[in-house]
């Protein structure tokens, strides 16, 4: 059936499909619940957006949600799960297409999972494919300017975000047992047995954005923060009269210690707190922690199950993920792309005792966000001794085209080419250059791709692509060419 689609997709003057392309796309997702049944009907549904720390906090809450007993599946920029099992994303797309989301909810339906997560992206929701999905808790991240290309303006891709929230309202109230599991009750009475779902919203409480998303519908609020002034009055007294619930709390996070073996605070709620010690690098992640600790109590979830679940999570797929094949020098691999995301890797790898830092990087094309090229370029220049520049993901743009213009970024931050900035096209050869630069105790820095499968090239292609054994495979090259000398 998708292949016909797609042929039908094909065949039909691109003018005409662009004209058509918003009911197309609501069809489609029609379509897929259809096909597959409806399956979110069956599952207590959490999606998570933002701008950053959509991945690590799905994986944070599934396993923090696994370790209360509760099996869970989720979809993400990294990694799939459909309760029994766990692969990385090869889709090339954070929020895949309506049928394989369908289809992986209702594989989870079929292994007896309580639990969907969904990662939900501005350009997912675009194509309608959080339609139809009955969503029961919402989670925002952050939102800073980003696709900003695709979407026209900020505000817009703000609103774009907005549709996620305001979608909330159309889903059907759910009912769940004591393990957690949706019930459909098949009498009033029968309800009384069971605990009904609020349609919740989770919200940052220091990010910029935290009113707009706090005022759209739900039957429950929850606000996460490290501001130690922050309290329940101040968010409400920002709430139109329509948006304000009796159910509204607050999660407060404090004292963050972020060192090269890991990140620790204490999460407070109802007066009650508990000290976390996460094994993963950076105080971004304590945000994140403190967003998946806010979820857990929302989903009545010990205080000490959640703690052991956030604790159990050791490192994440192409998230500040070390390669280590026996060398004498720090290699890390991170999806990082984004401007603000790549100062915020900066400030964490410092922790990490170093000499020199050679970073690798490129930048996504395809005609989106152009504007980054440059900056990418001049934060590397700023940060790293050594800078290589190479191939992405450059879609239908010249590849050597994106490559000059992080170059001169680089260049405007005072570094010289072919003395400490190199420009390599070839993506495996650039983290070989890379290693082969590497000295005793330097980190190689390796940015943009993380866990991806694939390099996205011209006319739709898609290149294998796995950068941790690209690491490997360099990193084993020249320990055995040093063995030799």
């Amino acid at each position: 059936m998708i292949n016909m689609l797609n042929l039908i997709k094909r065949l039909i003057p691109r003018r005409v499909f662009k004209a058509l392309q918003s009911p197309y796309h609501f069809l489609m997702a029609w379509l897929a619940a259809v096909v597959y049944k409806f399956p979110s009907r069956k599952l207590i549904i959490i999606g998570v957006t933002g701008t950053a720390g959509k991945t690590s906090l799905v994986y944070l809450i599934a396993k923090m949600l696994a370790a209360s007993g509760y099996k869970t599946g989720f979809t993400s920029t990294a990694v799939f799960s459909n309760g029994d099992q766990e692969w990385l994303n090869d889709k090339k797309m954070t929020m895949p297409g309506r049928f394989f989301i369908q289809k992986i909810l209702r594989d989870m339906v079929a292994n007896g999972c309580s639990y969907a997560i969904v990662e939900t992206t501005s350009e997912g929701i675009k194509q309608f494919r959080h339609r139809f999905i009955n969503y029961d808790l919402l989670v925002f991240t952050s939102l800073y300017p980003e696709h900003i290309e695709a979407h026209g303006s900020f505000e817009k891709y703000k609103q774009t975000k907005g549709k996620l929230f305001a979608h909330l309202h159309h889903g059907a109230t759910k009912y769940i047992n004591e393990n957690h599991q949706v019930v459909r009750p098949k009498s009033s009475l029968k309800k009384l047995d069971l605990h009904r779902l609020a349609k919740t919203i989770i919200v940052n409480g220091d990010d910029a954005e935290v009113d707009y998303f706090l005022n759209f519908w739900s039957e429950a609020k929850l606000v996460y923060s490290f501001n130690s002034e922050a309290n329940p009055e101040t968010f409400q007294n920002n709430l139109a009269s329509e948006a304000r619930v009796k159910d509204f709390s607050l999660v407060q996070g404090r004292e963050i210690v972020a060192t090269a073996q890991g990140t620790s605070f204490t999460a407070s709620a109802a007066a009650k707190e508990q000290k976390i010690n996460l094994a993963l690098l950076g105080e971004f992640n304590a945000f994140n922690a403190l967003a998946a600790y806010a979820v857990g109590l929302n989903q009545r979830l010990e205080p000490e199950m959640i703690r052991a679940g956030l604790e159990s999570v050791k490192n994440l797929a192409g998230k500040l993920e070390k390669i280590d094949a026996g060398q004498n020098f720090t290699v890390i691999v991170d999806y990082s792309f984004e401007p603000k995301a790549v100062e915020k890797l900066y400030q964490t790898v410092a922790l990490i005792p170093h000499h020199r830092i050679i970073h690798v990087l490129g930048s996504a094309g395809g005609g989106r966000d152009k504007g980054r090229r440059l900056i990418l370029g001049q934060i590397a220049g700023l940060k790293a001794d050594l800078v290589v520049v190479t191939n992405e993901d450059p879609y239908d743009d010249d590849p050597l085209v994106i490559i000059n213009q992080v170059v001169a970024g680089a260049e405007n931050s005072g570094k010289e080419l072919d003395k400490n900035l190199f420009k390599v096209i070839d993506r495996q050869e650039a983290i070989k250059k890379a290693v082969e630069l590497a000295k005793k105790d330097d980190l190689v820095l390796l940015t943009g791709k993380g866990a991806e499968q694939a390099i996205c090239v011209a006319k739709g292609q898609n290149i294998p692509w796995d950068e941790r054994e690209a690491a490997r495979i360099a990193i084993v090259d020249k320990m055995c060419i040093d063995k030799t000398k």
